[in-house]
Formats: C-alpha cells, structure tokens, sequence
C-alpha cells in the first residue's frame, strides 16, 4: 500500500471543518491489524500482526482544521515483537483543500490513512441517511494507479454503545500489475480488491468504527512456473471513548 491514505473519491472530500472557536475532544481508538503474504504452494509465507491505541486530536488554527492522529502499538513478526508508533497529520482549508502535512504512519494504523475519512460534515452525513441503492464511482489503485471500479452505499443506522451510527460501506476491484509491496522484486499480475464499512458518530461526526480489508492475487511473473501470490491487510479501528464536543478556546 502507498504512502498515502486509501480514500474514495467522495469521502476524501468531506472532512467537517470545524468552527472557529470550538474544539472536539480528543477521541481514543483501539487498533488492530493483520497483513500476510503467500506465494507458491505455502513454499513462501509470512505473516505479520498489529494492536494497539491511538488519539485523534481536532485543532481550529486560523481558517485550517489540523486532524492530528498519533498511535502506539505493538508490531509481531513471527516470533519476534516490537514497539513502535506512528503519526499523521491532515490540515484542511476552509476552501475544502487538504494537505496532509507529515506521514509517519508506515504501518497504515491511524485513521487518517484509511479508506474512509475520520470526520464527515454534517451536509454529507446528512446525504448518506437518505442514500439509496449502490452508487457506483471509480477511483485509483493504492498500489498502480490503475482505476479501481466499485460502488458506495449506506450500510444501515444503529446504535453503538450509547451513540447513534451511521454506516457507509464500499466494494471495489481492478486490475494489479506491478511491483509487490514491500517486495520491489517480485513483479505480479492479477486482481486487487478493497471493502470496508465505516460507522459515524450522527452528533460528533466522528469515526467511531472502521474495518476495511485490502487483498490482491495474481500470478508472480518473474518466477518459474508463475507462482500463485495472495496478498491481504486488514485493519480494525474502534472508538474506546465516546466522541464529544466541547466549547473552548483553541489556537488561532
């Protein structure tokens, strides 16, 4: 996966600004993730595993919003396991621009690097309560830049914890060829498909779960006999603290 956020081209757009003059309160999230790699008849196999929190901070500065997010977390390779962190940070014009400013997160574990945005605007998460049916979009590959072709629809209204929700879903595929991830020489030809689902606080607009799943298969084409290859990497982000508002004074 590159280094940068696997977003759609719809919610990439729809970061809430938030107004001058107010601030969320920082919001907590368990994380965890798993990626593992096959090729060949299991001659080839790898696995590596991911778990810990991570704090989204929600900052007025002057007309840019800066989404902060900062995550610690244990990484385990086999038998071996380290600590370590990561962080990202996304500043988001009053204009609707964003630029995301520093990308620390190598493992793909904050919520600013993910195929949903961490915060809707009210306007969007008021669209998607009436979305009806699959609506289609295309949008580039994380990995080649090819178009992925796929739909978006709401994924249902509940409660989590004590907050309402919001579900959005999404399904896409296209084709991989390329380069393997991590592995520059391995060249693979073959499919690419990402899913997830994502549920929004309906008062902070806030992220309060998210479970996406990246996976590629195709044929090694730099090994005799071109060997199969699966490619998968999961992530799951969860709120540990409920989201909420809060009228203070923030850096202008």
């Amino acid at each position: 996966m590159k280094r940068a956020p696997l977003v759609t081209t719809l919610l990439i757009l729809f970061l809430a600004l938030v107004p001058a003059g107010i601030a969320l309160a920082d919001q907590t999230y368990t994380v965890a993730g798993r990626d593992t790699f096959s090729i060949g008849a299991g001659d080839i196999r790898s696995e590596i595993s991911y778990a810990g929190t991570q704090t989204l901070s929600v900052r007025r500065h002057g007309h840019v919003t800066r989404y902060r997010a900062h995550v610690v977390y244990r990484r385990s390779d086999g038998d071996a396991s380290t600590a370590a962190s990561g962080e990202y940070v996304s500043d988001v014009a009053d204009a609707g621009n964003s630029v995301d400013s520093a990308n620390g997160d190598p493992d793909y574990l904050t919520v600013l690097n993910q195929p949903f945005a961490a915060q809707l605007d009210p306007p969007t998460l008021a669209d998607l309560r009436h979305l009806k049916g699959a609506v289609p979009f295309d949008f580039p590959s994380p990995i080649t830049g090819a178009s992925l072709h796929g739909y978006l629809k709401r994924a249902g209204a509940g409660t989590i914890g004590r907050h309402g929700a919001l579900g959005v879903s999404f399904e896409a595929a296209g084709p991989m060829s390329g380069a393997l991830p991590d592995r520059p020489g391995l060249r693979l030809n073959g499919t690419i498909t990402m899913r997830g689902t994502a549920y929004y606080d309906l008062d902070s607009t806030l992220l309060l779960t998210l479970d996406t799943t990246v996976t590629i298969t195709g044929n090694v084409s730099n090994r005799l006999g071109k060997d199969p290859v699966t490619i998968t990497y999961a992530r799951l982000i969860r709120a540990a603290t409920p989201p909420a508002a809060q009228a203070t004074s923030v850096a202008r």
